[in-house]
């Protein structure tokens, strides 16, 4: 073990690991020992369980705390020579009055069928608990020590503190005022799972140079890292809570009689006490601790903040509830395609789309909205001051209310988005189908597209599958018979459907174009044949000119392009005589690029 400082910082900056010296076992296989102890007391503790319910633990007696226990209960010498194995059972304190004439006869007999050496101590937690408020802080150590043999969680809470206790001491040694156990195991309203209370006093008389509050922090810290450690060596699962305090802060709450502190006298029953506590429980006993007036002023005060406190926090929940009911607003109103509205204007805006457009909301779900914008409102202007808990009642059921409804709009409404989008695929893809094949039905169009288009390698096979899924995807959307990652998916697939017939219109358009646009040359120039149902155009450097009755005249691009779109087959444009002589008499002698 490391060198041990004098001083209590020294303590706290010194960290000692955790040294088990409390190993009394001589056995080379202690596990193997413990377990067949079990295994031979076994069958006689069915039996007393059996015979008494009521039981609250049995166990075995660490084997050096035979001698005390001999001692404290008067063994006469005939019987401390059979070397008996000290068994403790703990009953609880209605049935103390049992024990001369019920419960002791009929242990003895159980002890005599075992046909063992064995001494069972019955105690209740009162004689338990007596043993530390008389200093006698060996024996409880003793219980915390015990083998368990039948627990209901006594001797489990109380090993836990006892380990804890163990530590703590060893780190600070003597600075150590008290150890104390309190809680509902000490009052006896506990149960197997209760938490197990505890609070250390740590004697800073000593310290000078370190802040009081920086103290208070870095014995907490260490004291609180033990719990780990306690709790993993006891094998428990009751939660382990250690209140750290200052010994001149605890003289202090003592005086001004803190009800915290107050409890604490008042229940608690040392593990360890260097003569701090047992006399503040026996003044408490007494009537000598008293508050003084200014406690009992500062004590009075608290209920006028718990008041304030409790007001601000219905406030609070109101404020909640707002927001519970805005932001999901908020939310249903861009899935609707529209901007999240400010407070300010939210409740008419609902209105317009859920209510007169979309017939989604009811007036009934529109007043709570609105309702809820008037309550916040008031708050924010300062007007609302309070709010009852029976208001946030109420408002707590609408809002319920209206998140139920918020959630069966959402899927009406994406329902509606689903039918809009399918639509929308559906029409812009067969409006494309219809351009480049002209206006047929819906099974004739999918059929062109796969002779003329895939079978001809003009587009990728797959781009059949998706159209067929597109066909689909309208009819199967207004049976609700899709979901939000179908069409997705569909409309990401038609992405790329549509890209593929625009890019194949695009590149038809173009050789068409090609072939009714005609080049010439005549002397060092060039110049442009444009060949269109309306007219034919002629496009030099001069600008455009058109062809009408054996003439050229003037021209413009617009009345070129529109010329070009009213042309419906670009690639059956034919150059005859007659435009012939037209461009001879306008250039003279050309030729014709091919």
């Amino acid at each position: 073990m490391e060198e041990k400082k004098d001083s209590l910082a020294g303590q706290i900056s010194n960290p000692l690991k955790y040294d088990p010296n409390m190993k009394v076992s001589t056995s080379e296989d202690p596990i193997a020992e413990i377990e067949k102890i079990k295994t031979k007391l076994d069958e006689f503790k069915k039996k007393v369980v059996k015979k008494f319910p009521f039981t609250v633990s049995l166990g075995v007696l660490p084997a050096d705390s035979f001698k005390i226990f001999e001692e404290d209960e008067g063994l006469l010498p005939e019987e401390i020579a059979k070397k008996p194995l000290h068994l403790i059972m703990l009953i609880p304190e209605d049935n103390f009055k049992d024990i001369p004439k019920k419960i002791k006869p009929e242990l003895v007999k159980l002890v005599r069928e075992s046909k063992q050496e064995l001494w069972v101590h019955i105690k209740t937690p009162v004689d338990v608990w007596n043993y530390g408020l008389d200093s006698k802080y060996e024996f409880i150590d003793a219980f915390g020590r015990s083998m368990p043999l039948h627990d209901t969680g006594f001797l489990g809470a109380l090993r836990l503190a006892i380990i804890h206790k163990t530590l703590v001491l060893r780190k600070f040694e003597k600075y150590v005022a008290s150890y104390v156990f309190g809680g509902s195991i000490v009052r006896g309203t506990a149960d197997k799972t209760s938490d197990v209370d505890t609070f250390v006093i740590i004697d800073d008389t000593d310290v000078k140079r370190m802040p009081r509050l920086q103290l208070l922090e870095k014995l907490r810290g260490i004291i609180y890292d033990y719990i780990r450690e306690a709790t993993a060596l006891a094998g428990v699962k009751n939660p382990l809570n250690v209140q750290v305090y200052l010994l001149t802060d605890f003289w202090n709450n003592v005086k001004d009689a803190h009800p915290v502190m107050f409890t604490f006298i008042r229940d608690g029953v040392p593990l360890y006490d260097r003569g701090t506590f047992l006399p503040w429980k026996l003044l408490l006993k007494m009537g000598k601790i008293k508050p003084s007036p200014e406690a009992v002023d500062m004590f009075m005060k608290e209920g006028d903040r718990t008041e304030a406190l409790i007001d601000r926090r219905l406030i609070d929940a109101m404020v909640d509830i707002y927001y519970g009911i805005i932001t999901p607003t908020q939310a249903l109103m861009m899935l609707a395609g529209h901007a999240p509205p400010v407070p300010k204007t939210m409740v008419a805006e609902v209105k317009e789309v859920f209510v007169d457009k979309e017939k989604l909301m009811d007036m009934k779900e529109l007043k709570i909205l609105e309702k809820a914008v008037k309550l916040f409102k008031s708050y924010e202007h300062g007007t609302l001051k309070k709010f009852s808990g029976k208001e946030v009642d109420v408002l707590y059921k609408e809002f319920q209310e209206y998140n139920k409804k918020m959630k069966e709009l959402r899927e009406k409404l994406e329902l509606k988005l689903r039918e809009y989008d399918s639509e929308k695929i559906h029409t812009e893809v067969f409006k494309l189908l219809k351009n480049l094949f002209g206006n047929k039905g819906q099974d004739e169009l999918i059929k062109d597209f796969e002779t003329d288009l895939i079978k001809k390698g003009k587009i990728e096979p797959r781009m059949l599958t998706i159209l067929k899924q597109v066909a689909d995807i309208k009819k199967k959307a207004k049976n609700k018979k899709t979901s939000q990652s179908e069409i997705h998916n569909i409309n990401r697939s038609a992405t790329d459907l549509i890209e593929s017939l625009i890019d194949y219109a695009q590149r038809k358009e173009l050789v068409a174009v090609e072939k009714s646009v005609i080049q010439i040359t005549y002397g060092n120039k060039k110049a442009e044949v444009v060949l269109t149902d309306v007219a034919t155009f002629v496009v030099n450097t001069e600008g455009i000119k058109k062809i009408v009755s054996g003439k050229l005249i003037e021209a413009d691009r617009k009345d070129l392009e529109k010329a070009i779109s009213e042309t419906k087959d670009k690639t059956k444009a034919k150059l005859d005589s007659k435009i012939i002589k037209v461009l001879e008499k306008e250039f003279g002698e050309f030729t014709i690029v091919m």
